[in-house]
């Protein structure tokens, strides 16, 4: 694919014409247009892989390259702070994005001996016409390889970069604050968070974290998540969908006393077997909570607040046996197209899209037997989705949410029938955003009884989240 590089603000900096045809030009050229346009580099590398002469073998390593760096991007300026003799911010944006390729194969990437991935950095530099960058990428890289060692360790220092879950990997020098001393900037630099995250989910009123919790986290949401899929109650069953996956050879296995089967390699979501047939659909266990917690009945009016792209919704819908009616109600005229093609793939033939304002105009009229409100929140339950979520949440971004999920809760329990049921489910770990909120509504609604919360932290296996199940009496 010929291409010029994205538009920054280094002005001398002109790339030549090329093609991508590798791993590491996939990961470069991703990330620069990440860094110039904001866009989310899951939506970039899908659009550079359609076009790319880049062997499908190759799409994996481009992929855990350009997510990496994104994801452990504080990690990396730690480290490349103890290498490069002037500041970060002086260095060249594309160049500086190409030690950052580097320093992440040295030191954080499993599979490639250091001097390959050098060797290959300097050669990505010849590639993009920049020779004059070669000397000082090779010095640099070179002493990232003197830096690392080839031991770990189970407990952190401040000599320790978290690698997994209770994995560190030595270096020769520290890079890092002691986490006995200072748990918040070593969890900062370390595991690659904002600051100000760790200092709140540390001196937070409501279940503070310890330095543990902190790490333990962190870990989680930079560890490989594991993808897993809830077998539609209307086509099939998970065992026979287990089976199926056994003779095609793909590696799952069930979870107990669930619907879920778990995936045991990555894998090409709409190749599998089933997929086509909406036997099917990919979903954590905690948002598969969601709908058995609220646990509508067949033959039920049910309303799916803020249902877009459509999970949660055919997951009621097949608990209904697809009898009943559900609302399904977003914002965003596009998203509502998600809902009916799951609805289409999945069989579900009670559900219907409904849009409404931002402003709250065009509600549902009620009453309604169910009501799942899984509101848009600070998905800080979820950091280790997208590799760039965790630098876009803001304080200020919370507050300004609260506004939200606060109307959308109070719009859904004023149109709850009376023995009617709803959940109210977000994808945060935030006090903020759940009890407190929950408590502050219901005090305006006497007949609202609450029965039962559940508060899900990241790694239990399932993703972080809180559902809270509410009855009109």
């Amino acid at each position: 694919m010929p291409f010029h590089n994205p538009a920054d603000d280094d002005a001398e900096f002109a790339q030549p014409m090329l093609s991508v045809r590798t791993s590491r030009e996939a990961a470069f050229v991703a990330l620069e247009e990440f860094r110039n346009s904001g866009t989310w580099l899951g939506d970039v590398l899908d659009r550079l892989f359609r076009t790319a002469s880049i062997p499908p073998r190759d799409r994996g390593l481009a992929t855990e390259l350009a997510c990496g760096v994104v994801r452990r991007l504080a990690t990396l300026d730690a480290i490349l702070r103890k290498l490069v003799a002037r500041p970060l911010d002086q260095v060249e944006p594309p160049l500086l994005t190409v030690l950052r390729l580097g320093i992440y194969q040295v030191i954080l990437l499993d599979g490639v001996p250091p001097h390959a991935s050098v060797h290959e950095t300097v050669e990505l530099t010849k590639r993009l016409g920049r020779m004059r960058w070669s000397g000082f990428v090779n010095g640099v890289l070179r002493g990232a390889t003197r830096l690392v060692t080839s031991e770990f360790s189970l407990e952190p220092s401040a000599k320790d970069v978290p690698v997994s879950v209770g994995r560190f990997r030595r270096l020769n020098d520290e890079v890092f604050a002691d986490p006995k001393l200072d748990p918040v900037h070593y969890f900062a630099d370390a595991y690659s968070f904002p600051h100000w995250l760790g200092e709140r989910w540390m001196n937070r009123k409501v279940s503070p974290m310890t330095a543990s919790d902190l790490f333990q986290i962190g870990a989680w949401f930079n560890s490989p998540g594991k993808v897993l899929l809830r077998a539609n109650r209307l086509r099939t069953s998970r065992d026979a969908l287990l089976q199926d996956f056994e003779r095609a050879g793909v590696a799952a296995s069930t979870v107990e006393g669930t619907d879920a089967i778990q995936l045991e390699t990555a894998a090409q979501i709409d190749r599998l077997p089933g997929f086509a047939e909406g036997l099917f659909a990919v979903q954590d266990l905690s948002a598969m909570q969601a709908a058995v917690r609220l646990a509508p009945k067949p033959g039920d009016r049910v309303w799916d607040v803020c249902a877009a792209p459509g999970g949660k919704t055919c997951h009621l819908a097949e608990l209904m046996n697809n009898t009943g009616s559900i609302i399904a109600t977003d914002i965003r005229p596009e998203r509502l197209r998600l809902i009916e093609e799951n609805r289409e793939r999945l069989g579900s033939d009670i559900i219907r899209p409904h849009w409404i304002g931002e402003d709250g105009t065009g509600l549902p009229d009620g009453p309604f037997d169910a009501i799942l409100i899984d509101v848009p929140c600070s998905n800080t339950g979820v950091l280790g989705k997208r590799p760039e979520a965790r630098w876009r949440i803001t304080a200020s971004g919370i507050t300004e949410l609260n506004r939200v999920q606060e109307r959308l809760l109070s719009d859904a329990l004023a149109r709850l029938a009376p023995q009617g049921r709803a959940v109210y489910s977000t994808c945060s770990i935030e006090p903020e955003e759940n009890s407190q909120l929950v408590a502050r509504v219901l005090s305006r609604y006497p007949g609202i009884r609450f029965v039962e919360e559940a508060n899900f932290l990241p790694g239990q296996p399932s993703d972080g989240g809180y559902q809270a199940l509410l009855i009109r009496e």
